[in-house]
């Protein structure tokens, strides 16, 4: 009843033809909805679980971890690495932070908040399989359909050495709504109104996303909802069906 049927709709900002600096704009809308809604909180929940796994497992007697490596595909102006990085500095940590945005100026805007940022294709990244400790992908996935969300899945899988972590938004009236109203308080623009209203109605259940990651991977994943109506979906590129191998 308070789920809708997913639709695709068409969000202004998937034009590549969109001028720069709206896009630019509409961005820090969605870092500030990150901020305030719970989607950096949900992803950087996980970030902080699997770092701290990895320095446990890194880390022995008289010797600090190693360097933990994140890539965040489709990372806006970076907020999500910039955070991600100061968690693991307050527990004496190094990590290293590439950003990817497909268009080279949203690359250079995120460059200030990043160790790196690149302009890159999310379905053909410019990395070595198992190269990435860490790779997330928030609100991005919901962009995409059928054997190019599948790509993408797979693509994110390839690079990652110990984890995966694809933050979503959870589709729900509710959450449209709250959006709307929300975005006038926080003073969005309206195409960012638009567009967010229009990836919620994409967005998925975590069911739903568990089984697209699940099709397209082979991996064993673990999806949950998160605050804010976020759904969180992580799983390990090594726990893979050997069918899918």
């Amino acid at each position: 009843m308070f789920t809708p049927a997913r639709q695709r709709g068409s969000e202004i900002l998937d034009n590549p033809g969109e001028d720069p600096a709206l896009a630019l704009r509409s961005l820090r809308d969605v870092a500030l909805a990150n901020r305030f809604f719970g989607g950096r909180r949900a992803v950087l929940a996980e970030v902080q679980r699997v770092v701290r796994a990895l320095s446990s497992s890194q880390g022995t007697v008289g010797k600090s971890p190693g360097r933990i490596t994140l890539l965040d595909i489709g990372t806006g102006l970076g907020d999500i690495p910039r955070a991600a990085q100061r968690m693991a500095a307050r527990t004496a940590i190094p990590m290293t932070t590439i950003g990817v945005e497909l268009v080279p100026v949203l690359a250079q805007a995120a460059g200030t908040a990043c160790t790196h940022a690149l302009a890159a294709d999310a379905m053909a990244l410019p990395f070595a399989d198992s190269s990435i400790d860490i790779v997330t992908c928030s609100q991005v996935l919901h962009h995409f359909d059928g054997a190019e969300a599948e790509r993408l899945l797979r693509e994110c899988t390839r690079v990652a050495k110990s984890a995966v972590i694809i933050g979503e938004l959870r589709r729900s009236w509710f959450a449209v709504g709250g959006l709307w109203a929300a975005s006038f308080l926080l003073g969005f623009h309206p195409v960012s109104r638009h567009d967010g209203i229009v990836s919620i109605l994409r967005g998925f259940t975590g069911s739903e996303l568990q089984r697209l990651v699940e099709r397209a991977t082979g991996c064993r994943a673990q999806a949950h909802r998160a605050l804010g109506f976020r759904v969180v979906a992580v799983w390990s590129p090594s726990h893979r069906d050997i069918a899918h191998t």
